[in-house]
Order: C-alpha cells, then sequence, then structure tokens
C-alpha cells in the first residue's frame, strides 16, 4: 500500500497541531500562528494479524547497572556550578539567550579545556568554519582535538557522529538544522522537533553528552514547539542586557543537578570571565548618603547573593500615581505598597513610585520585600539610611516580617563584605546565637521597627 501524503496545521509557538486552520490557536490563544505542513505516513502492508516486539525487554532496578555518573568539567566553575558538577554523559543539554549575548562564545571557551583531552566536534549551521576560526582565534582558543563542521543536514550530522563517536557534540543552533524527511522550512516546529529527537537518539545511543543552542522569540521564550524543553535534560538560560558587561546564567530545568544554581560572568574582548563575587560586583560603586537604597540578601541555589535595590518616591504629575519595577515583581510592589499605608501609615497615594535592582539581577525570593519597602520608605522621607547595614525578609499583609530560610548563610556573607549591622526577621533572631557572629544583629517585628533599626 503506498504512503499517503496530508497536510496539518501547527502552532510555531505551543506545538497544537489541527487538521483545520485557525486565527486564533485553541491552544495557547495567540493570533495567525497556525503553520501548515505536510507529513507522509508510513505504507501499511498487510498481515496475519501478528505483532513483533523485537527483542523490547524490561529490566528491574536490581539488574540495572548503578555504575556512577561520569561528568565532564567545562574549565568554568560558574557553568559546573549551574551543571551541578558538569557535563553528564549521555545528556542532552539546551543553552538559549537572546542574540549577541554570549552563547556561541561560552561554548568556544569550554572547548578550550574540554578538548584538551577528549574529541569534540562543533557544528555550525550559522557561521562557516572560517568565521569561526577567526572567532577561536580572538578568543585564543586553539585545542588539539577540537573538530569544526558546517552542516545543517541532521540525518548527515547523526551518521557522521554514529561512525566516528566523539566525546562532546555542540549543535548552533537547533533551528538551522534540517530533517530531510520533513518539507517545512528550518526553524519551523517540525523541523525542531524532529532534529531534537534524531540527536537525543544519538546521545542516549552513544552516551555522548550533546549541547544545542536555542534561540529565543521576542518574549523571551525558546523557539520552537514547548515539547523541546521536555525532551532535552537540561534547559539553560543566558539573562542579561546586551549593553551590560554581567551575564547571568540561570537553569529552569536539570535532571542531574539543582535548578537554584545560578552562574556570573562578565562579558570583555577576550569573552566571558567568571565573576566569583558577584556580591561585590552587584554593590560596587554604591552611592552614600543617598535616600532610595537599601541592600538585600536573597538565596541562589546554595549561594548568598548582596544585591542593592533602588526607591524612588516623587509627586506624581497625573491624575493617577505611576508604579514602575525593574528586576522585581510588579504586582508585589503594589502590594507592599499598600502595606506601608495601611499598616505603617506611609502614604503613597498621590506618588510615583519606582524600584530598581542594580547590576540587572531579577529578585524573585520573598525575603528581598523588606529591603524593597525600606528603599521606599527611605525615599518618601528622604532620609539616608545607614550605609553599612543591610536586611532581608518576609512582609506579611499585616505589616509583620515573617521568617525566611538560610538566615545564617546570609549573615556570614554580610559580615565578610564589611557590613556591620544586619536587620532580620525577630522569629530568625531568635533561633541566632548573636555571639557567633562579629556583626550587630537586629530582630525587627514590624516595617516600623525595621525602618528605625536602619537610621
Amino acid at each position: 500500500m503506498p504512503a499517503k501524503s496530508k497536510n496539518v496545521f501547527v502552532c510555531s509557538e505551543c506545538g497544537y497541531e489541527s487538521a483545520k486552520w485557525f486565527g486564533c490557536c485553541p491552544g495557547c490563544n495567540e493570533w495567525n500562528t497556525m503553520v501548515e505542513e505536510y507529513r507522509t505516513s508510513p505504507s501499511k502492508e498487510k498481515s496475519n494479524g501478528a505483532v513483533s516486539i523485537g527483542g523490547i525487554e524490561a529490566l528491574t532496578l536490581e539488574n540495572i547497572a548503578d555504575d556512577t555518573e561520569q561528568r565532564y568539567s567545562t574549565g568554568l566553575n560558574e557553568l559546573d556550578r549551574v551543571l551541578g558538577g558538569g557535563i553528564v554523559k549521555g545528556s542532552l543539554i539546551l543553552l538559549s539567550g537572546d542574540p549577541g549575548i554570549g552563547k556561541s562564545t561560552i561554548l568556544l571557551q569550554i572547548c578550550q579545556s574540554l578538548a584538551q583531552g577528549l574529541n569534540v566536534i562543533y557544528v555550525s549551521g550559522e557561521e562557516s568554519s572560517h568565521q569561526i576560526k577567526l572567532r577561536a582565534k580572538r578568543l585564543n582558543v586553539n585545542p588539539p582535538m577540537l573538530k569544526i563542521m558546517s552542516e545543517t543536514d541532521v540525518q548527515k550530522i547523526a551518521e557522521y557522529l554514529r561512525v566516528n563517536k566523539p566525546d562532546l557534540v555542540i549543535i548552533d543552533s537547533i533551528q538551522t538544522m534540517n530533517f530531510t524527511e520533513v518539507s517545512s522550512s528550518a526553524g519551523s516546529v517540525a523541523q525542531v522537533r524532529e532534529s531534537t529527537n534524531v540527536l537525543m537518539r544519538v546521545a542516549k545511543d552513544l552516551d555522548v553528552p550533546i549541547i544545542i543552542v536555542g534561540h529565543v522569540n521576542k518574549d523571551g521564550n525558546i523557539a520552537g514547539p514547548k515539547v523541546l524543553e521536555h525532551i532535552v535534560d537540561a534547559v539553560l538560560y543566558f539573562e542579561g542586557e546586551r549593553h551590560l558587561s554581567y551575564r547571568i546564567l540561570r537553569a529552569v530545568k536539570n535532571r542531574y543537578g539543582s535548578t537554584n544554581e545560578i552562574g556570573v560572568f562578565e562579558m570583555t574582548d577576550k569573552g566571558l570571565k567568571e565573576v566569583e563575587n558577584p556580591s561585590l560586583m552587584l554593590i560596587s560603586g554604591r552611592p552614600k548618603n543617598t535616600s532610595g537604597s537599601c541592600v538585600a540578601c536573597v538565596m541562589e541555589g546554595s549561594r548568598p547573593i548582596l544585591a542593592e535595590v533602588q526607591g524612588l518616591v516623587t509627586p506624581t504629575a497625573f491624575g493617577n500615581p505611576r508604579r514602575m519595577s525593574t528586576g522585581f515583581d510588579y504586582n508585589r510592589v503594589s502590594m507592599l505598597l499598600a502595606v506601608l499605608e495601611k499598616r505603617a501609615g506611609y502614604f503613597f497615594g498621590n506618588m510615583d513610585a519606582y524600584i530598581n535592582v542594580v547590576g540587572g539581577l531579577k529578585l524573585d525570593e520573598p525575603a528581598s520585600d523588606l529591603s524593597v519597602a525600606l528603599a521606599l520608605v527611605s525615599s518618601l522621607k528622604d532620609v539616608p539610611f545607614r550605609d553599612d547595614a543591610l536586611a532581608f525578609g518576609e512582609i506579611g499583609l499585616g505589616g509583620e516580617i515573617r521568617t525566611v530560610g538560610n538566615c545564617e548563610q546570609r549573615i556570614k556573607e554580610a559580615t565578610r563584605l564589611g557590613f556591620n549591622r544586619c536587620i532580620i526577621p525577630y522569629h530568625n533572631y531568635k533561633l541566632l546565637n548573636t555571639a557567633d557572629f562579629d556583626i550587630e544583629i537586629i530582630g525587627s517585628r514590624t516595617i516600623r521597627s525595621a525602618v528605625e533599626a536602619m537610621l
């Protein structure tokens, strides 16, 4: 029986499939995202109804080898931290970020370390081998066992990998790969999905780690179907402004490690440089005796990080006051303003309020509530707080300061960076032995007592 061809409509945002076209995708409610694709179903031969399982078997946990997982160190401690200790053999890793943020740069840099003793293949569908050579020369990357391939046919790449069996493969990028059995153009939903499936089978069959680069759309999400993030073992995001020198690498999915760790890098003319002390970087250059400034301490995985929170409160020139936030949740700012008015007596009804987290860091931990509230009160009263004091704690709707975790680690980080006073929740304070710390620790029950302690 000959093969049959049919066309389906696939959403380029969420991968929803339909036999007919929709102006609005039923899956994600996005408009004009349904793209037509042509598929060929395999031919069916008549049989007597017998089904062959082809030697497939299931094993019990006792019969599966429990060898310790082997990891390759990338030579970058910050990247190893995010990956959970290094690159696991047989893993499929997706690295994504905005254009020009440093994805290809960091991959070439890890080649400098890994290709000293491992066979590494760098497959580029966006640049020629000569262009990669020029970039590698600028980054002083010249390992002896690095091979460059400029190819977009994913089936040819898979065949080459099965024959040569390298130790590490880098695909830059998955949106340029082409699966010949799919008629749509490169970068479409079907092409990205099928190409990733081919690479996943190669990684699992050969036990070879593969790193693939993924583009992002205008909303900052990974371009292509959502199933792409489900196929891979780890998803890494590069964050940061292109016009700023600092970059933050964050894991949003990791089957072999924690998703709470971050890595901090600085972009230089020689490539990405590790920032071993991000707290010092984020609070350097902080103005002295200036109102509207407070230092917060948040936990990124197992690492405490200090960041400066700036607040600006000015009389509004419009009917409705403006609220703007950079690096902190906008809705949480509105909630904190309501709590400060209702529970603490600070009036913001006719004031514009702005919040900015210096350095491009995004604070999504509730422990940063107290620092944001103190920055707003300092600007409202136009009274600078102590430069050698910091605060952390979650603020409830009753105006109380609630308990946070990892309190001792935060205090030790503040002490190491030269702070002399730390404002913490009262319930955390009761559990501490203040004699163990070379810093003044003050426990506050409410936002009003925290303001008094910061003066």
